[in-house]
């Protein structure tokens, strides 16, 4: 006669079935960064934990190679400060600095949830220096590569509202139903890819693959044209 199952065993069971398929977990990864098809610098990505029970940062940096970074405007860092509530990502600040020839730009900005209100200041226009409301479910655009990884499945679609920059947009993303092969330097992955669907000319792809904390590629597309291409070199966790 097969033993009924213990108390401990069942509850053991109901964790494991209501427990989250996908968890935030710490990780560092870099990437090959291209523009034109041409090898043109490299980034980083990197989540990690900060003070606080819930609190997290997730940091891109992207730097041209030999003396481009200026030439080309290649030399982005942007970093988000957020918290979580389930799965959910709430940002609390965001900064952005960029170098380019002959100029730079620095902007920060902070999410109040209390007065439920962000703001920007720095190197942007006027009229992008105004409080804006917030609604549940605000991300930063950073907050985004982390969202697809999250919410990604074959053939669903995908709805964000981005609040970044002293302005709000609504960003619109189709996954497609079948996976495909991405060759990322040496390795090969099975992914998702994920299509913008409502940016018009400014087209972003990620491709997406299964147990792979951060996108194996981003492709960033203006007017029919690759205007920056990262493709993951390697990732690791941090303790």
């Amino acid at each position: 006669m097969t033993p009924l199952p213990t108390r401990a065993t069942l509850l053991a069971i109901l964790l494991l079935i209501s427990a989250p398929a996908w968890a935030l977990e710490p990780f560092v990864a870099t990437y090959d960064a291209y523009r034109a098809g041409k090898l043109a610098g490299s980034a980083t990505m990197k989540v990690a934990q900060v003070s606080g029970e819930n609190r997290w940062q997730v940091d891109l940096g992207v730097r041209g190679t030999r003396g481009l970074a200026r030439l080309s405007g290649l030399d982005i860092q942007q970093s988000t400060l957020f918290d979580t509530n389930g799965t959910d990502f709430r940002p609390l600040s965001q900064a952005t600095t960029q170098s380019a020839l002959f100029t730079g730009k620095k902007v920060v900005g902070v999410y109040d949830w209390n007065a439920r209100s962000a703001q920007w200041q720095g190197d942007l226009k006027k009229n992008r220096r105004a409080p804006v409301p917030l609604q549940t479910g605000d991300m930063s655009a950073l907050l985004v590569n982390l969202a697809v990884i999250r919410d990604a499945e074959p053939g669903r679609q995908l709805h964000y509202r981005v609040v970044d920059f002293g302005k709000t947009r609504d960003y619109q993303y189709a996954v497609a139903p079948q996976t495909e092969i991405v060759a990322v330097d040496d390795l090969s992955y099975d992914a998702m890819r994920v299509d913008r669907t409502n940016g018009g000319n400014d087209e972003t792809i990620f491709w997406v693959a299964q147990g792979v904390p951060t996108p194996v590629r981003i492709l960033q597309r203006e007017d029919g044209e690759d205007k920056l291409d990262l493709r993951l070199v390697e990732y690791q966790g941090v303790p």
